[in-house]
């Protein structure tokens, strides 16, 4: 298939510049979400538009879905009106969302039955790597599906064969793991030397050159000091994220003592109605505890 048409299905802060990214590398591209603005952007894009989750189904070779939560992939993926309904003999189906591994391990067994196959390929890189192409792609299946699917992942990102069905959701938990850990770790940070009297900016400058470096200082922490919590990866997509954890942990009998408490922190964000910031403004839940506001200071 050297030119596959592909249906996208979910057009957020992620899929849709994700949509934009396979459009440039010249794929036709069918997309659909719930909300009408999301198809109009990536239609003046040069998508086509779908009218349903059936309908993007049959149109297309390849259907991606990115969509916010596991009950969400359920409904798209296993519904009566859902994709492996719909799906046609020979199509590749690619769940980009972070879900349950259970459920996508599910979805791969279903697909096999089918004679259709399927990958679970959750993303970490944010609406950044969204937008520059350059997502890190955890991706669980077979590796005839995962050598299929190689030339539609590299206009999105990098992409990286982790094991079975499921295994690409583990690694994601995993990765989900370092980057809320971190993202505690520097709003705390912050928030000490805020509170001791140092601007916190210079405090982002002089981490981000020494072993402290991060993803979080280096893309976030300009925006943490200035207090633009507008989202890249929302709150409460990371409060889900620490659920999925939170389980995972259970089930496979692994301690998972550090994440309780970022899953508690995130938690705290949803109920004090901060759940659409962006993820780094977990901060704010520790400035309250600390009794300060993180800013840098005025030139």
């Amino acid at each position: 298939m050297s030119n596959p048409t592909i249906g996208f299905i979910g057009l957020g802060i992620m899929g849709r510049p994700m949509t934009k990214n396979l459009l440039k590398a010249g794929f036709t591209v069918i997309g659909y979400d719930l909300f009408p603005a999301g198809i109009e952007e990536v239609v003046a894009a040069g998508a086509k538009a779908g009218t349903s989750i059936a309908d993007v189904t049959k149109r297309s070779d390849v259907i991606i879905t990115m969509l916010p939560d596991t009950p969400d992939v359920e409904k798209v993926a296993l519904g009566p009106d859902g994709v492996m309904a719909n799906i046609k003999p020979g199509s590749l189906y690619i769940d980009m969302s972070t879900v349950s591994p259970t459920v996508a391990e599910q979805i791969g067994k279903l697909a096999g039955e089918k004679g259709v196959e399927a990958l679970d390929a959750p993303v970490s890189g944010g609406d950044v790597g969204a937008q520059k192409g350059t997502l890190s792609i955890m991706v669980g299946g077979t590796e005839a599906a995962f050598e299929r699917a190689l030339p539609v992942f590299a206009p999105m990102g990098k992409a990286t064969l982790c094991g079975k069905h499921g295994a690409g959701q583990v690694v994601k938990a995993c990765n989900q793991i370092l980057v809320g850990v971190t993202i505690a770790g520097v709003a705390e940070a912050l928030t000490l030397g805020a509170k001791a009297g140092v601007d916190p900016a210079k405090i982002v400058q002089v981490l981000g050159g020494g072993l402290a470096r991060c993803g979080i200082l280096e893309n976030r922490g300009q925006r943490i000091v200035s207090r633009d919590f507008n989202p890249g990866f929302r709150c409460r997509l990371h409060y889900k994220d620490m659920r999925i954890i939170m389980a995972a942990g259970q089930a496979y009998g692994v301690p998972l003592m550090v994440s309780s408490i970022v899953h508690d922190l995130f938690k705290r964000m949803i109920v004090a109605g901060r759940g659409e910031y962006d993820h780094t403004g977990l901060i704010t839940a520790v400035e309250e505890m600390a009794g300060i506001e993180v800013k840098k200071h005025e030139e």
